[in-house]
């Protein structure tokens, strides 16, 4: 009987899934220049950003439990289920606190303008556009496809 070690290390939905998360915040940095931002490393540790590297792992997980455990599996329930959430947090809760943090920064600027007080800088970029959140989302199911339909990338074969 294989361990959990070596079990989890042949999971390919898992692994296939990390490195399609692992991508997508990969190319925030050319994304970002592309929309005519400078050119900066620090965004493939930001959150937001195009593309959603959490759509991509979530989605790409439930494509790969589709493919393997069958489209009309109790698996790709839960899965699809776990990705609407995660997809749905990502472009509307996160995002809209973002935008409150921004609000937040605003009337701090304001209200401390001359005063000698340290300020507080909310972190404004949380959430991802819809946009984002579907860039994601077909970097995640292109790159299970690409895998479980047996295209792979020299990287991942």
């Amino acid at each position: 009987m294989p361990t959990f070690l070596q079990q989890a290390i042949h999971n390919d939905i898992l692994w296939v899934s990390v490195i399609a998360s692992l991508l997508a915040q990969f190319l925030k940095p050319f994304t970002y220049w592309l929309r005519g931002e400078t050119f900066e490393w620090g965004h493939v540790a930001d959150t937001g950003g195009m593309p959603s590297s959490h759509s991509a792992l979530v989605v790409a997980i439930a494509t790969g439990v589709g493919l393997e455990q069958g489209f009309d599996s109790a698996m790709f329930a839960i899965a699809v289920g776990i990705a609407a959430v995660v997809t749905y947090d990502a472009s509307g809760v996160r995002r809209e606190a973002g935008e409150h943090a921004r609000a937040l920064n605003e009337i701090i600027t304001s209200l401390l303008k001359g005063h000698p007080i340290a300020t507080i800088e909310f972190k404004e970029v949380l959430g991802h556009s819809r946009t984002e959140v579907i860039g994601g989302i077909m970097f995640g199911v292109g790159l299970m496809l690409l895998w479980k339909l047996g295209v792979q990338p020299l990287f991942l074969g």
